[in-house]
């Protein structure tokens, strides 16, 4: 497994579809996943801080797990089958629970959790960024700066079929 920072998250344009940006952590490959507008809200969220005044989902969920005396020990993106990235949440080291990719990397930044990816995920979907696409990159990580939950609220047109069930 290849461990990932969480970039954050951008519109794709001319969809409007929003998409969260995974960076391999020891090489140069970025794995984009397209999610849903509320997903990339509460990724968001969790990436500035923002306390809701009641907890949003992922925040009970994180809540329940520390409840519960159990710990989320890491998040694995498992698989990518028809275009679907698939994730797993390791409980307390050992209990593997099926998560869709945005909910579990949503909780993983809650609760300050690895994110690792499957090597062949990373071979078949990540894109290499060359040295002049990293202008590129420096402008989407000068966006996410700039960017708040609420924009995700209001998606605009529909585009393509989201990638998650």
């Amino acid at each position: 497994m290849r461990e990932v920072d969480v970039l954050g998250v951008r519109v794709e344009m001319p969809t409007n579809q929003p998409i969260v940006l995974l960076r391999e952590r020891d090489g140069g490959r970025y794995l984009p996943i397209w999610i849903g507008a509320p997903e990339a809200a509460a990724i968001t969220y969790a990436q500035q801080g923002v306390v809701p005044p009641r907890p949003l989902t992922h925040d009970l969920m994180r809540d329940i797990l520390a409840g519960l005396g159990h710990e989320l020990t890491e998040v694995r993106i498992v698989a990518l089958k028809d275009s679907v990235f698939h994730a797993a949440l390791i409980i307390d080291g050992t209990t593997e629970i099926s998560s869709r990719a945005s909910d579990a990397i949503a909780l993983a930044l809650r609760t300050g959790s690895k994110v690792l990816v499957e090597p062949s995920i990373l071979d078949e979907a990540a894109i290499v960024v060359s040295s002049e696409e990293d202008d590129e990159v420096e402008r989407f990580k000068e966006f996410l700066d700039h960017v708040s939950a609420e924009d995700f609220e209001h998606p605009g047109e529909p585009g393509p079929p989201p990638t998650e069930p």
